[in-house]
């Protein structure tokens, strides 16, 4: 099922192809400082895609281990997704905050990959993100 959302000034287009209904998803909020202070949760399915269209090139943001990358809208400041390449497959997650206007999202749960190793992150990512098949 597609979803389709955008940043607060609509400057990027964030489109998600999931095997379930939205509403079904529960969203993670990271407990990083970085997705703390920026209010952020995500919403991923390992069997779904995501897409990131910019009228304007996105800002790359990098926190914690440096491993992930952070796309932030240069003008409105909204982050909109997370994403991680590895072994030439790039996965992400969307922030959740996009879709709640327009879809029944439920309430976050809270995680905790800072206590992860690198390795360990690698491994989740892997196995909770989309693939991503465009930025």
């Amino acid at each position: 099922m597609k979803y389709c959302a955008s940043c607060k000034c609509g400057n990027v287009e964030v489109s998600v192809n999931f095997p379930h209904p939205i509403e079904k998803y529960q969203p993670r909020e990271c407990n990083c400082d970085f997705c703390l202070a920026n209010g952020l949760a995500y919403l991923s399915d390992p069997n779904g895609t995501l897409s990131l269209t910019a009228k304007d090139p996105m800002k790359r943001l990098k926190q914690g281990s440096l491993q992930a990358t952070f796309w932030q809208c240069p003008h409105c400041m909204d982050i909109v997704a997370v994403t991680h390449a590895n072994n030439n497959k790039t996965r992400g997650a969307v922030s959740k905050q996009l879709f709640e206007a327009k879809y029944r999202i439920p309430p976050s749960i809270r995680v905790s990959p800072k206590k992860l190793s690198p390795t360990e992150k690698l491994i989740r990512w892997n196995t909770a993100w989309s693939t991503v098949i465009d930025t």
